[in-house]
């Protein structure tokens, strides 16, 4: 039986290292992964501008539900810290109010941090559609 095993494994193998003629056919840019990141890619000879909205729309909402997040875990803490409640009580509240801070700042700290990324790439985007302009107003002399 233990024999048998590696031998198979050999002809696997060897199978798999042979090249089918039809993957010989396909052209990289066929393949399926180019096909998808082309698809989500957002084509540079569109000319229409997004407006700051759309733009900055997600880091806003993180920053907000985190802002959010975060007063609710500040007032969970206090709430564990000042009011006179049941032992179990406070132990849920000291437990949970740390946890709803930390979340929220996790969050706040993401959306703050997205923004400089997103002002960085739509200066790349700048950049790239100003040298395709000057590539193609050289190239149609």
């Amino acid at each position: 039986m233990m024999e048998a095993l590696p031998t198979a494994l050999e002809v696997d193998e060897k199978e798999v290292d042979e090249k089918s003629p039809e993957s010989k056919d396909l052209l990289p840019s066929q393949t399926a992964s180019s096909l998808c990141i082309s698809s989500r890619s957002e084509s540079v000879w569109t000319t229409t501008s997004k407006s700051n909205w759309e733009i900055y729309r997600k880091p806003i909402i993180i920053m907000s539900v985190g802002s959010a997040i975060l007063l609710f875990g500040v007032a969970i803490t206090c709430m564990a810290y000042i009011m006179k409640l049941g032992e179990k009580r406070i132990k849920i509240l000291k437990m949970t109010g740390p946890a709803f801070l930390s979340l929220g700042l996790m969050m706040l700290v993401c959306g703050l941090v997205w923004v400089p990324i997103i002002k960085k790439k739509q200066k790349q985007r700048q950049k790239s559609m100003f040298f395709q302009s000057l590539k193609s107003f050289f190239l149609n002399r």
